[in-house]
């Protein structure tokens, strides 16, 4: 595993780092297979974990915390989300200051850690990011009850404005193979020195135009997630089905090379439910894609 620099938070990060969210977080995954993962990736050099207060029903971020029980976490980067939550029935949006504060100490409590490394606010509106709310986050930060906030959206002009700001240290932007359009976003605020994390740095496994094979009922979950909500993404993501060709490399391999081959992101994030599946996409780290597949690369996303 290899590493690199969050922004100018005095932070290093893995270059790939462990998603804990979605089928992962639910339920319905087992436990212990699901610990299993986070212990398999801490072996395989993994310092970011990235989860949220409203993911899975809300299960994922106390799982995460019952993974890391027992472990030094000095050395890692913990990552969680506030600004939304999940509420028994559905998730709901609260970004008043009071409300992110109770967010962060109950994701202390969650996670059994007594500093947040980063707190990232999820999906805020433009007009929420005032100069007087984030001064209120800076204040988390006084408090010692964060060490880092940033912004996870996938809106450019949230992460433009949040890139603007101080107070901001890292941003979190989809950034992946069908997504280049985001890397000018990245590069301008990595120049105003935040630290950058690729989010869907696989696309939701969409590229390839593989066929899924519905073995489990995650198979199944992930499927209809993406004919619900990523028509458009799997449609394509089918030009890139020459991305298992290239020599010496998976074609999630080759998806991640293309992300970190960006010195400006810190982290390409990743999900999974299988531990091959992990140790495959940690075995990217240090690739580098050859020069006639990033132009073949560059043409398929015209």
């Amino acid at each position: 595993m290899r590493y690199r620099p969050l922004g100018q938070t005095g932070f290093t990060v893995s270059e790939i780092g462990l998603g804990c969210a979605s089928w992962w977080g639910k339920r319905a995954f087992d436990e212990a297979e699901a610990i299993r993962l986070v212990h398999a990736a801490l072996a395989g050099g993994v310092t970011l974990f990235d989860t949220g207060a409203a993911y899975s029903e809300g299960n994922a971020e106390p799982r995460l915390g019952r993974a890391l029980k027992g472990r030094a976490t000095d050395g890692l980067v913990i990552a969680t989300k506030a600004g939304t939550r999940h509420d028994g029935r559905r998730v709901v949006r609260d970004f008043d200051p009071a409300a992110i504060e109770a967010s962060v100490e109950a994701s202390l409590k969650n996670l059994g850690i007594e500093s947040l490394p980063l707190l990232q606010l999820h999906g805020p509106a433009l007009s929420e990011l005032t100069d007087g709310f984030l001064d209120k986050m800076s204040g988390l930060k006084h408090r010692g009850l964060i060490r880092a906030l940033g912004v996870n959206s996938f809106d450019p002009q949230v992460i433009a404005h949040a890139a603007d700001h101080a107070e901001i240290d890292v941003v979190m932007v989809d950034y992946n193979i069908l997504r280049p359009e985001r890397a000018p976003l990245i590069a301008q605020a990595a120049a105003r020195g935040k630290g950058v994390l690729a989010g869907m740095a696989l696309a939701m496994g969409h590229t390839g135009g593989q066929v899924l094979k519905l073995r489990r009922p995650r198979d199944v979950w992930y499927a209809l997630r993406a004919f619900k909500n990523h028509r458009a993404d799997v449609a394509k993501g089918a030009r890139f089905g020459f991305l298992a060709d290239i020599p010496g490399m998976t074609g999630a391999q080759a998806a991640l090379a293309y992300v970190l081959a960006d010195p400006n992101v810190s982290s390409a994030v990743i999900g999974t439910t299988r531990l091959a599946h992990l140790e495959d996409n940690l075995a990217a780290s240090g690739m580098s894609l050859p020069s006639e597949a990033m132009a073949r690369i560059e043409r398929a996303q015209l």
